[in-house]
């Protein structure tokens, strides 16, 4: 039983003395999920294509005092010799880890479906797509995830050894894109999407087998270099209200916050009694959006 005092925040979600690694961690979500981990405690790898890109993340937000944003790389997460030359310097390193967030993906090509005329749609999606495009968004958004799951998923039980049955976390970002039926003309990232949604359920079943739990976060619209098209100085991206509301979908009026999705990501990380969950941080659209 706890005590009144045991259920402060600083003690439900300190993860002081975790060892994380976040996939994609140079800017939008990823670098959201690297600074909530690091400011309340962990030490935090992040790592992606861009050496430079996780050199300025990590410089621009190191939380300056108890936890760490350290760039780890590059690694491209679609290469296998990539993932396992991360492994082994990781492994070099570091013992055990305690959470992967799985964040790195890509949009993928866009065709808006808004032709009635048979001909028409298709003359619009055929010279707007490519099957080469589809496979390296599939690619990157669910086989990458799959394989840098797997790749450290020593280093996760040995994280769940240190901390307790079913402690190690794996939080992978889907979408809400992948739970809705508006193609949003992005066929393909909302089908890899829905694809990372599944995959995250039958690792979570599979994987509870050696204590590690799987889950995912389905964000709707957050600053990202996806959604913004560009970072700043600090690997930070914009989205304004105004470019919110033109949607017409989202009931909360704009983007979430570095805040909100921090919030997500220490709920995941800290709760041992959830896994296999679908968590839409997404502002109410999926209440309007066909979908669940």
């Amino acid at each position: 039983m706890a005590s009144t005092s045991d259920l402060r925040v600083e003690k439900l979600f300190s993860v002081k003395d975790y060892v994380c690694v976040v996939t994609g961690g140079g800017s939008g979500i990823g670098l959201m999920a690297a600074q909530a981990l690091a400011a309340n405690g962990a030490k935090v790898y992040i790592t992606g294509r861009r050496m430079e890109a996780l050199e300025t993340a990590a410089k621009s937000h190191d939380p300056n005092g108890g936890g760490q944003i350290i760039p780890l790389g590059p690694c491209d997460v679609t290469k296998k010799e990539d993932l396992t030359k991360f492994y082994d310097e990781l492994a070099s390193k570091e013992k055990h880890i305690n959470v992967l967030v799985a964040a790195a993906g890509i949009s993928g090509p866009k065709a808006t479906p808004d032709e009635e005329k048979a001909t028409s749609l298709k003359e619009k999606l055929w010279n707007n797509e490519s099957p080469e495009e589809w496979n390296e968004t599939y690619n990157t958004d669910v086989t990458a995830v799959y394989f840098t799951t797997v790749v450290l998923l020593p280093l996760l039980q040995a994280g769940t050894e240190s901390r307790g049955h079913l402690s190690a976390s794996v939080i992978v970002i889907s979408s809400m894109s992948g739970i809705m039926r508006d193609a949003q003309g992005h066929f393909s990232y909302n089908a890899a999407k829905g694809a990372t949604v599944h995959l995250t359920k039958l690792m979570s079943a599979e994987f509870q087998k050696a204590s590690i739990r799987v889950n995912s976060i389905a964000p709707g619209y957050f600053p990202s270099e996806m959604t913004a098209k560009e970072s700043d100085d600090k690997m930070k991206s914009q989205l304004p209200d105004e470019k919110i509301q033109e949607k017409g979908h989202v009931p909360m009026g704009r983007a979430g916050s570095d805040e909100e999705m921090a919030q997500a990501v220490l709920f995941l990380t800290k709760n041992a009694y959830v896994n296999g969950e679908i968590l839409a941080v997404d502002g109410g659209v999926l209440n309007v959006v066909g979908g669940r």
